[in-house]
């Protein structure tokens, strides 16, 4: 029951607007903190997807039908490379380029219709995911789910890296069990079996030589350069480790390169709401000093006019003060007389 609670609250932050993640994900977990503490702590500590993620988390919720177009190109691509049928790949591999180049202007679209145009970069980013779903099912899975947080890379060989690349991977259905990479495929083990095998020399058997009447030696059934040839040659062990080695540096550079790419990501979300924290508080700034100076002018204005009305006033109380002196002296002169 809480994993299906989870859930629910995950698709509703992952369908989301990305710059409003965080603050959803906080309401969300003060919502169910009182009634189950484990399940606000899971709820906190979801993830926050990447750029590219979350166009593909909106690709994947709004035209489901795109990656899943995809996936079954993969799957048909698997069964061609597993069969060896190399007309069919190619035919495939174009197939592949026309719906990944599709598929990537539609993640923009709908990317765009929900308020986040993405960039060139992120959508170089979303091709690349999108070509690994096409060569691994658990990367396909993971798309579905609509819970990416990173972007994934797969080259058909290697399965792609899925630890920390989706939410609540415990959810996701079970992708069926890769092909090991030495194993060779059933038409070509059958093929194998049905070649002739190169005689083997007997070690201790002398060896002779056939002379003809001319005095030439004949040449035996079969050369021994061919019926070597025939036989697969091992690869040199010191040759494949180093092989491995290659293959792993490369898959460290890759995944150090992606963690980068993250962090450069979110710092980059991050400073992009700083600036929009910044711009909102300096519009309320200016709207603050626009009511002020309109109230400056207006105390200036009242001012003044309180001004003049105190001139006037000290005129009148000036003239009605020497009228006052003038009837006093009047009376003062009646009285006298």
């Amino acid at each position: 029951m809480e994993d299906e609670a989870l859930a629910d609250i995950a698709n509703r932050l992952y369908a989301g607007p990305l710059e409003d993640f965080i603050a959803a994900r906080a309401a969300a977990a003060k919502e169910v903190s009182g009634r189950d503490k484990g399940l606000a702590a899971a709820v906190r500590s979801l993830p926050k997807p990447s750029v590219a993620a979350w166009a593909l988390n909106m690709l994947a919720r709004h035209r489901p039908e795109v990656p899943a177009r995809l996936g079954e190109l993969g799957a048909r691509m698997r069964a061609a490379q597993d069969s060896l049928d190399a007309a069919a790949l190619r035919g495939l591999g174009r197939e592949r380029r026309t719906m990944l180049a599709d598929a990537v202007e539609t993640a923009r679209s709908v990317a765009r219709e929900q308020g986040r145009p993405i960039s060139d970069a992120m959508a170089s980013d979303v091709e690349e995911t999108l070509r690994a779903l096409t060569a691994d099912a658990g990367a396909a899975n993971a798309v579905a789910s609509g819970r990416l947080l990173k972007v994934l890379s797969a080259d058909g060989v290697s399965d792609a890296d899925l630890d920390g690349a989706v939410a609540l991977p415990g959810l996701l259905p079970a992708a069926p069990p890769a092909r090991s990479p030495w194993t060779p495929p059933a038409a070509s083990r059958t093929a194998a079996a049905a070649a002739p095998k190169a005689p083997v020399a007997e070690p201790s058997a002398p060896k002779t030589r056939t002379t003809t009447a001319a005095g030439s030696q004949s040449k035996p059934g079969r050369p021994r350069l061919e019926a070597v040839r025939q036989a697969p040659r091992p690869a040199s062990p010191p040759a494949l480790e180093r092989a491995k080695s290659a293959l792993a540096e490369a898959r460290a550079a890759e995944e150090a390169a992606a963690r980068l790419a993250g962090d450069l990501q979110e710092q980059e979300e991050t400073a992009r709401a700083e600036i929009a924290e910044l711009q909102q508080e300096t519009a309320d700034l200016r709207r603050r000093l626009k009511a002020a100076e309109e109230s400056l002018d207006r105390a200036r204005k009242n001012l003044a006019a309180t001004a003049a009305e105190a001139k006037q006033a000290t005129r009148a109380a000036d003239k009605a003060s020497r009228t006052s002196m003038l009837a006093q002296e009047r009376v003062l002169r009646l009285g006298s007389n």
